[in-house]
């Protein structure tokens, strides 16, 4: 088959490599070619490369986002830019009726919707002692609960034929670091829905999968103070990859979870973090 499409692409001036490259650049491009995906708080950071990196495999691509516009609209730019497509669509997963908002314009912006990022989350390390109830609602009201009604809302809008649904979790359900009950609590519940869902859709054909990355260099971990801090540097000492992760490694592994290259992969937890648990 390979042999065929490069008769098909030759011409005397073009290397067969370059041949080959054409065919695989295709491939890659139409891997999620007439699919329509939706990523929570994709204006920066994992969500932003997301998006990128679903894009240029073929699919149209909402960019949401709380309060960061032209973090946003500069995404949709740069795929644009690319030859992709995308919008911006600003809504709060904190607040149900942003939800339904936000995917009922997502699915009117391109007719469909094939895929769901739940992306969008915070955090913060709080010791046992300074954890407060406001700082508990915050976490698990955007985590947990914008991750359930969103998956709630956009399930309405997929097809028949099914769909992908990636919950964005982390290793810190196996770490567990002092300082987090809260945030690791809000990933371990997306680590269990993500099961409970998996069982609910799949007689829909709709596969629900957690990818759970590592520490990952992004904006947050800038602002956070956890780049150049012991934090980082104990986490990258016990990676065996020896290195903190890149936006673009998840991103990666997200556009596997999206096409059909993972079509019996479903229920699963997904961790991208270069070996460290």
């Amino acid at each position: 088959m390979v042999c065929s499409s490069l008769s098909a692409l030759s011409s005397p001036l073009t290397p067969p490599f370059t041949q080959l490259n054409l065919i695989m650049k295709s491939n890659i491009q139409s891997k999620l070619a007439n699919k329509v995906a939706l990523v929570t708080g994709a204006s920066k950071g994992i969500g932003a490369s997301i998006a990128k990196h679903l894009a240029a495999a073929g699919a149209s691509v909402v960019v949401n986002y709380s309060s960061s516009k032209s973090g946003a609209d500069k995404v949709v730019a740069e795929i644009i830019a690319a030859g992709g497509q995308a919008v911006a669509i600003q809504g709060d997963v904190s607040k149900p009726a942003d939800i339904t908002r936000f995917v009922t314009e997502a699915k009117a912006a391109f007719g469909r919707l094939d895929i769901l990022v739940n992306n969008a989350g915070v955090y913060e390390f709080v010791p046992l002692e300074g954890i407060t109830v406001e700082h508990y609602q915050r976490i698990f009201d955007i985590n947990v609960r914008g991750l359930i009604l969103t998956t709630q809302e956009a399930v309405k809008h997929f097809p028949a034929t099914g769909g992908s649904i990636i919950n964005v979790g982390s290793i810190v359900t196996d770490l567990t670091p002092p300082g987090s009950t809260v945030y690791t609590g809000t990933k371990g519940a997306v680590d269990a829905i993500t099961g409970v869902l998996a069982k609910e859709l799949g007689a829909k054909n709709i596969r629900v999968n957690a990818l759970n990355p590592g520490l990952t260099i992004t904006e947050g971990t800038h602002t956070g103070g956890i780049v150049g801090s012991d934090f980082e540097s104990n986490a990258v000492k016990n990676t065996p990859l020896g290195r903190a992760g890149q936006p673009q490694d998840i991103a990666k592994a997200a556009v596997f979870l999206a096409s059909d290259d993972s079509g019996w992969v479903t229920g699963e937890q997904l961790r991208v973090g270069g070996g460290i648990y």
